[in-house]
């Protein structure tokens, strides 16, 4: 393989990864969200009530860099955070009645997103399979630590 910028799949990657957040970030302004602040919005409209640690997970983020955001949507008014009675270490994050209005309006993200990346006949197929290969590549690459 060459050593040439287009020739590395990172490059690939991270370019396109560069394009997907400017798109979220213009979409995202409209919803009063940044994009990983909507992506922890998201874990928790899936689920509320999630411990800190869980929402981590989920997101493949530390604590260090999750508690700055959750502090941010905590005085948005979107989430409410509060210590676990039965383990004071626990912190728990529940979504607020704000923040489950704005979902409403985070609704029309996604599919503007799908326009932008593919035709209409491709959109549900194009990124299903796209979804499915990155999430491989993800795992296999964590699976080499």
């Amino acid at each position: 393989m060459e050593l040439t910028l287009d020739s590395q799949l990172c490059f690939s990657l991270y370019s396109a990864s560069l394009a997907m957040n400017k798109l979220y970030r213009r979409l995202l302004a409209e919803v009063g969200l940044t994009y990983p602040q909507y992506l922890v919005m998201m874990v928790l409209w899936e689920q509320d009530g999630l411990r800190v640690q869980e929402i981590g997970e989920r997101l493949y983020l530390d604590s260090a860099t999750l508690t700055p955001l959750l502090k941010r949507l905590e005085k948005a008014g979107l989430v409410k955070r509060q210590r676990a009675t039965d383990d004071e270490r626990r912190v728990l994050v529940s979504v607020t009645a704000a923040g489950r209005a704005l979902k409403g309006r985070a609704q029309a993200v996604p599919p503007q997103v799908r326009c932008a990346m593919f035709a209409p006949s491709e959109q549900a197929s194009g990124t299903a399979a796209l979804q499915k290969s990155l999430r491989r590549l993800r795992d296999r690459l964590l699976a080499v630590e």
